[in-house]
C-alpha cells in the first residue's frame, strides 16, 4: 500500500517538508538570479528585497517558526504585488494589508516506490539550448519565455524536462536538485492529461536520479494526479499576496 511508505511520524513529515521547502526556495532564487535580481538566505527563510519575476514569490519560510515581522522586514512591501509562500500555513499576514491568494499541499514521493510506466510514443529528454526552451516555454503557456530566462540553463541544479511526441512538446516540467531530493515544479500536459504528465516526469527523473526521492507541492487536480501516480501529501502550504 502506498499508505505505508508516509513518513511515520509528524516529526519526520516536518522533516521532509522544511527539506521541500528549502528545495523549492533554491528553485526561486535560480529564477531571481537569472533575471538579475538574486534573493539570499537568511535564517528560517529565504527573501528577496527586489521584486521577484511574475509567479514567483518575495519570500519563502523555511521553519515553521520564522516570524511574520522578520520576514516582511526583509522583502518590498511598498510596491504592488508583493507574496509570501507560507509553507507551514501558520502565518497570519492580514495584519500587514496580505490575503490568501491560494493553498496547496507539500508532496513527497519515496525513491524506492517503482516508477510509473511513462505514455507509449512520448520520448523524454532534458532541454539543452535556448530555441528548446522557448519551445519549451511556449507548450507550458508562456508569452515569450515568461519567467524562464535562457540563463537558468547554465544552472548546474536546474533541468527542463520535456516530454515529446516528434518534435511536438506533449508535456514538461522544471526539476530541481539538490543533495538529498529532486524538486519538480510546473509540470504541464499540452491537451491537459495531467496523470499522464506525471507519470512521464516522474518516469524521467527515476531514470536520471533512481537515488533521490522527489518533492514538490500541488492543489487541486494537479495534486489528484500527482497522488494517482504515488506522490504522498505531506503537509500544506499556503500563499499570501498583499491585496490591492
Amino acid at each position: 500500500m502506498i499508505e505505508s511508505l508516509l513518513p511515520p511520524d509528524a516529526a519526520e513529515r516536518d522533516r521532509w517538508v522544511r527539506t521541500a521547502a528549502r528545495n523549492n526556495a533554491s528553485w526561486c532564487e535560480a529564477v531571481c538570479r537569472a533575471h538579475g535580481t538574486p534573493g539570499a538566505f537568511a535564517e528560517g527563510m529565504w527573501a528577496s528585497a527586489h521584486r521577484t519575476p511574475p509567479l514567483y514569490p518575495d519570500a519563502v519560510t523555511l521553519t515553521p517558526h520564522t516570524a511574520g515581522a522578520d520576514l516582511l522586514a526583509r522583502i518590498d512591501t511598498a510596491s504592488p504585488g508583493c507574496s509570501v509562500k507560507d509553507s507551514f500555513a501558520c502565518l497570519d499576514l492580514t495584519g500587514a494589508g496580505f490575503e490568501v491568494l491560494f493553498e496547496a499541499e507539500w508532496i513527497y514521493r519515496p525513491a524506492t516506490l517503482a516508477a510509473p510506466a511513462p505514455v507509449d510514443g512520448v520520448r523524454w529528454d532534458v532541454v539543452r539550448d535556448a530555441d528548446a526552451l522557448a519551445g519549451w516555454a511556449a507548450a507550458w503557456g508562456a508569452d515569450g519565455n515568461g519567467p524562464f530566462r535562457s540563463e537558468l540553463l547554465a544552472d548546474e541544479e536546474t533541468f527542463f524536462l520535456r516530454g515529446r511526441n516528434g518534435d511536438t512538446v506533449v508535456a514538461g516540467a522544471v526539476a530541481s536538485r539538490s543533495e538529498s531530493v529532486v524538486g519538480l515544479s510546473n509540470v504541464f500536459a499540452a491537451d491537459g492529461a495531467a496523470r499522464a504528465a506525471w507519470a512521464g516526469v516522474l518516469a524521467a527523473v527515476a531514470e536520471r536520479w533512481p537515488e533521490l526521492p522527489v518533492v514538490g507541492y500541488e492543489s487541486g487536480d494537479d495534486l489528484t494526479a500527482a497522488v494517482d501516480e504515488g506522490c504522498l501529501p505531506i503537509g500544506p502550504l499556503r500563499v499570501w499576496l498583499q491585496a490591492g
